[in-house]
């Protein structure tokens, strides 16, 4: 059974920084000479992750891109990299939790909900989770999805979708790779913290 994210991260992290260890070691792996703030687009092109680098993306699995929306003039704000789990396909496109929507700790706590819905417990390239609107809407641990829910059209994807593997996705979690246009990432934890249901 996977650690409980949440309660890690208040005992290793205590004052909210996120530039653990582990984040380190896996930036420097996946993209050499990043430096802060993190070059996501480097991430994105480097050479060393190509074999992760993919065009089709596996409802579940966790992903990272870089997206222009559509509408982006109608949009108070909206993330240029997400870092999405995938739930459902769509005409066109298909719809993901962006985790970036969320603050650290609200983020480890629907995490841990998530990892609930794993397959799997061996958090490998085969671990993904098990994830539909009705699973996510019936119940209250999920409750944290709410303002992370968005709609991704496939002709509005900027780059291939790096495949971030389930050992991973606690690091990639807490990486410092969001980027919002429009708004500054606290105003749009501000506003997603009014939208989830006490």
């Amino acid at each position: 059974m996977a650690t409980q994210i949440f309660e890690r991260y208040l005992s290793e992290v205590p004052n909210v920084q996120m530039a653990t260890t582990n984040a380190s070691l896996w930036l420097r792996e996946q993209a050499r000479g990043v430096t802060t703030p993190i070059d996501t687009k480097r991430v994105l092109n480097n050479t060393r992750t190509t074999d992760r680098l993919v065009t089709n993306i596996t409802v579940g699995r966790m992903y990272l891109f870089m997206y222009d929306p559509k509408v982006k003039q109608e949009l108070p704000y909206y993330d240029k990299f997400p870092l999405i789990f995938p739930f459902r396909r769509v005409k066109g496109g298909f719809y993901g939790i962006n985790m970036h929507y969320l603050p650290h700790m609200m983020r480890a706590k629907l995490m841990d909900a998530l990892y609930t819905l794993a397959n799997n417990q061996s958090q490998d390239d085969t671990t993904k989770l098990r994830l539909s609107y009705q699973i996510l809407a019936r119940a209250s641990r999920f409750r944290f999805h709410q303002p992370c829910v968005k709609h991704y059209l496939n002709n509005h994807v900027r780059t291939r979708f790096l495949w971030i593997p389930a050992d991973q996705w606690e690091t990639a979690l807490f990486l410092p790779l969001e980027r919002f246009v429009g708004a500054t990432k606290q105003q749009v934890w501000k506003d997603s913290r009014r939208m989830v249901p006490r």
